[in-house]
């Protein structure tokens, strides 16, 4: 069985005096294709070396299939990685690279053969398998790296940010054949990325870390419409939410949300009601996405538009400094320096107290 639990896993290294990793819990169902998200150094490649055997975990327990591997070596833990950096051998042909760990078993010639025949099609590298390291695409590169993490028929597959090396066509071309490969071959997959959209794109559940510790782990529509706290609120999303600094104040018995030094007001919705009072002051966020230009909203003016072609991005200057960001479409005719009206869908907005935490649901 293709299963992995982490069960309140720490790790420091032996000159530090704080951990790469605290407390960390996750449970990856069979078959299940996890991603692992964060900026950098937030500990999750350190988990991913954990899993695999490659880094000694200082505190907790991880089971793969049931089994407890804290003390069991990388060999003998059935599990596949493919690494950020090729380390093909340049010395080797494709087909020779892909069969290197199953000669080190001494395994059978036309046992590799077969398998090879059996992997290579999946990650369409067939037709490479005489060409040597050097003559092959960053793209063809880690194809030929995930084939000889699959030779090993693992139960779980580790990727370690597999297409940060690669420019942003090869990365979309990849991340679709990583996708349906996936499918192919019904493995438990563990990605770990620092890439939102390929997180959000692959992984039928997303972990959310910083600084060492998980912050959120559930399906990518969850965590874009439910995020958990202000980091993963900011985090997901492209462009990111916007957290603005507000007061509660009461305008015609109803309460507001009133951005700084600003006439713009929007209508506490009643799911927040409960937990706000007036005079509060905390932070609101809201998607670009959720901003809409419309005749009765309120008047602000373009500090900056963007034209990206299917779409146009415009911020406005808030307070000292704080920026709105909205998104819009077929606008071609806005401009900086240009007045417009926007208005807010209150109901898809989030609200998070001084420390970060949401108040509410």
């Amino acid at each position: 069985m293709g299963t992995l639990v982490l069960k309140n896993v720490f790790k420091r290294y032996d000159n530090s005096s704080v951990y790469a990793v605290q407390d960390y819990s996750l449970e990856c169902f069979e078959r299940e294709f996890v991603g692992i998200l964060g900026p950098s150094g937030c500990g999750k490649t350190t988990t991913l070396r954990m899993v695999a055997g490659l880094e000694e975990i200082t505190k907790g327990d991880i089971y793969i299939g049931g089994r407890r591997v804290n003390d069991v070596h990388p060999k003998d833990r059935h599990i596949g990685l493919a690494f950020e950096d090729y380390a093909l051998y340049p010395p080797l042909t494709v087909y020779d690279n892909i069969a290197f760990n199953l000669r080190a078993k001494k395994t059978a010639e036309n046992v590799i053969k077969k398998e090879i025949m059996r992997v290579a099609p999946l990650l369409k590298i067939e037709d490479l398998l005489d060409t040597m390291p050097s003559a092959l695409s960053g793209g063809q590169k880690q194809r030929v790296n995930i084939a000889r993490a699959l030779i090993r028929k693992p139960e779980i597959l580790l990727l370690d940010e597999p297409m940060s090396h690669l420019d942003g066509k090869m990365r979309q071309i990849l991340r679709t054949e990583i996708k349906r490969l996936h499918k192919e071959i019904n493995c438990t997959t563990v990605l770990v990325t620092h890439d939102q959209l390929e997180a959000m794109s692959l992984a039928d559940r997303i972990a959310i870390m910083k600084d060492g510790e998980l912050q959120q782990f559930d399906t990518p529509i969850e965590v874009y419409n439910n995020p958990v706290n202000e980091f993963v609120a900011g985090f997901i999303g492209e462009p990111p939410m916007n957290i603005i600094n507000v007061k509660i104040i009461q305008h015609n018995g109803q309460l507001k949300f009133l951005f700084p030094e600003s006439d713009i007001k929007i209508s506490v919705p009643k799911k927040h009601y409960q937990f706000l009072d007036e005079g509060m002051e905390v932070k609101l966020g809201i998607r670009p996405n959720d901003i809409k230009i419309k005749e009765e909203g309120s008047n602000v003016q373009i500090d900056i538009f963007e034209n990206l072609g299917d779409e146009q991005r415009i911020s406005i200057h808030v307070g000292e400094d704080q920026y709105l960001t909205l998104i819009t479409e077929n606008r071609k005719d806005l401009a900086a320096g240009q007045d417009i009206n926007i208005v807010f869908n209150a109901e898809r907005t989030h609200i998070f107290d001084g420390t970060g935490k949401k108040i509410s649901k």
